[in-house]
């Protein structure tokens, strides 16, 4: 646990902690149940709202007798876990923002890796922390806490990661100023976020469903293929077509997100480029020309949009910050 804390802070002010989970600086107490660190400070009402939500139905969850090399296998699937876990590094300090119930993190777990999990959400967390537990990963550890008060040491993690989570809360912007605080300089950062034009397909497919309450959802692939597995469609369901928060993103805004905090663009995924098919994600993109990347975001109205339109931008924080 030593190597854990020494990545984790005060959530009040960001002081060290001690071994019974006060704060050397400000001596607020915080406590541990189910080996998850609850650093989480009060939320705003619409975060509150958020997290509610996903303490309903932590999503996604953990098949019936699931094991590690299965779990891995189905990650090993996915193009971009695949190319993910590639280019991350051994030894490196991975943190995960808004890890739901763990599955990303249990996969990246390897390679002499320390992997954070942090969420609001303890249901979700519990479930992670259960699931390394039976697993036998000790170098992944899971805590509650807010981006916005993050309950995690500044500038301390080599990778920091973050899929499908920016855009649920109310200031995007602002919480991408939070999470690049936590890269070293020269840290990568990940950020996973629907795409304006590639999220139009599931935003027509939701104005239809909402006529029949969402009993009737045409032409969604990913709920055709989870009709046998009742847990998963409904967590689709409710995640892609019933959030009370969600926001879409360009490019071009999340490149200037990346400027104005010292972050060097590097590439998208899919690459905004034509034809480029990167075998490390973390090396730069051949080009940046603006008529290239709309026209490739129309593209994914095609390619993306029939899994909800979600798009990754990469970037590495500055030595000497913004």
């Amino acid at each position: 646990m030593d190597e854990f804390r020494e990545l984790l802070a005060c959530p009040a002010c960001s002081g060290t902690l001690a071994d019974d989970w006060s704060c050397l600086r400000c001596s607020a107490r915080f406590t541990i149940a189910d080996g998850v660190p609850n650093l989480r400070l009060p939320g705003n009402s619409r975060t509150e709202i958020v997290r509610r939500f996903y303490e309903r139905a932590p999503s996604p969850g953990y098949a019936p007798r699931e094991t590690l090399h299965a779990l891995r296998a189905r990650a090993q699937r996915n193009p971009f876990a695949r190319l993910l876990d590639r280019s991350i590094e051994p030894g490196a300090r991975v943190l995960e923002v808004g890890c739901g119930t763990g599955q990303m993190c249990l996969c990246l777990a390897r390679a002499d890796r320390i992997v954070v999990g942090a969420d609001l959400t303890r249901a979700s967390l519990v479930l992670g922390a259960a699931a390394a537990r039976q697993f036998g990963l000790e170098r992944v550890q899971f805590v509650e806490t807010d981006l916005e008060r993050a309950g995690l040491k500044a500038a301390a993690f080599d990778i920091v990661y973050s899929c499908g989570v920016l855009h649920h809360t109310p200031d995007p912007p602002a919480s991408f100023a939070h999470l690049t605080r936590l890269a070293k300089p020269g840290g990568l950062i990940v950020v996973g976020l629907y795409n304006a034009f590639a999220r139009i397909p599931l935003r027509l497919r939701r104005a239809v469903s909402r006529l029949s309450g969402f009993r009737v959802v045409p032409f969604d692939p990913v709920l055709r293929d989870r009709q046998n597995e009742p847990a998963r469609r409904e967590a689709w369901l409710r995640d892609q077509y019933q959030h009370p928060e969600e926001h879409r993103h360009t490019i071009a805004e999340v490149q200037r997100w990346f400027a104005e905090n010292g972050v060097e663009y590097l590439r998208t995924y899919p690459s905004a480029v034509f034809d480029d098919e990167p075998e490390d994600l973390f090396s730069p993109a051949s080009d940046n020309w603006l008529p290239e990347t709309w026209l490739a975001q129309l593209g994914w109205m095609r390619t993306l949009g029939h899994e909800g339109g979600l798009f990754f931008t990469v970037g590495r924080r500055s030595i000497t910050g913004p």
